[in-house]
């Protein structure tokens, strides 16, 4: 049966869940102040700022008057700054859990999360984690987390780890290093090369936040998108190689020291960076066991994830 799915952002998580909805033969809106995003059967592309209320509510509804059974906040910050996710996100996010929670107490709101509010990142992260952190854009997530739980309209957070994957342009495993390995350069990594990170593939995270939204036993929860075995930056920049039929890459590292100097005296954005170099600089793994079991999914098989990746970088 067909129903109103309401995706808010077309970056890559929101493009991703919009085409699987699309797909499972639902009614999907995506919400963009541009009006882009996916095309194809069953998708609606509005211009909706998620900070106008009226707008968010309105786009809510479908013509019959029947209410979203989900929504999907996918909205970024304008830029990657701790003070621009401070000042946008909070209200971005009040408009839209408001709106679902006026017009119908089942309307649940998903929201793609990530790893950064975990206060002891040094040990393998499980939904039961502590999630004390309060500086910086990790301090934000945090803020984020919290005001969802207090909200009266259901939530689940589902949270993922470096993205990968069609559409994951800025991520460590994107642009910073798929098109580098494929055109034969040698790639230069933040940190170690050598250390376990854990990489979410950017449709296992897209298929868990849509299992979560029909799952009410998740709800009110965070919970863990699912994800492969952690790897080495190395390895995943090897199995695309791999999947191109090409030798194993070159690797090398942008040192430490050079990141938290320049973010210290040159560059403000080089400065947010710096903030997450403990993400490379130590073991960086999460388990997504519990998710695994409670909705039935598997993160795909490395192989599988990694051709399809390079597929659509090789494609643009």
């Amino acid at each position: 049966m067909s129903h109103l799915q309401v995706v808010a952002g077309a970056g890559p998580v929101g493009w991703t869940i919009a085409e699987q909805l699309a797909a499972q033969g639902h009614r999907v809106r995506v919400l963009t102040r541009s009006g882009s995003g996916p095309e194809g059967a069953g998708i609606e592309r509005l211009r909706v700022d998620v900070t106008d209320p009226e707008a968010v509510a309105a786009a809510l509804v479908d013509e019959d008057g029947l209410v979203a059974d989900a929504v999907y906040m996918c909205v970024h910050g304008s830029a990657y700054r701790a003070d621009v996710w401070a000042r946008e996100l909070p209200v971005a996010e009040r408009v839209v859990l408001d709106a679902a929670a006026n017009l119908s107490e089942k309307t649940v709101v998903v929201f793609p999360e990530s790893l950064y509010s975990y206060s002891r990142p040094d040990r393998v992260m499980t939904e039961d984690s502590p999630r004390e952190a309060d500086t910086g854009k990790r301090g934000v997530r945090r803020q984020l987390l919290t005001a969802r739980t207090a909200h009266r309209a259901p939530t689940v957070s589902v949270v993922a780890s470096d993205f990968f994957g069609p559409r994951a342009l800025n991520a460590m495993a994107g642009e910073r290093m798929v098109p580098t390995v494929l055109a034969g350069k040698k790639v230069r990594v933040l940190g170690s090369a050598d250390l376990p990170h854990s990489f979410t593939y950017v449709p296992d995270l897209a298929a868990a936040m849509i299992a979560a939204a029909g799952e009410p036993a998740v709800w009110n929860t965070v919970i863990h998108a699912p994800t492969g075995p952690a790897l080495t930056q190395r390895e995943i920049a090897t199995a695309f190689t791999r999947a191109a039929g090409l030798p194993a890459p070159a690797v090398g590292t942008i040192p430490s020291w050079l990141v938290r100097a320049g973010g210290g005296v040159v560059n403000r954005d080089m400065k947010e960076l710096a903030e997450m170099l403990y993400q490379f600089t130590a073991p960086f793994v999460m388990d997504s066991t519990h998710t695994e079991q409670v909705l039935g999914l598997s993160p795909t098989p490395l192989d599988e994830a990694a051709a399809r990746t390079v597929e659509w970088w090789r494609s643009r």
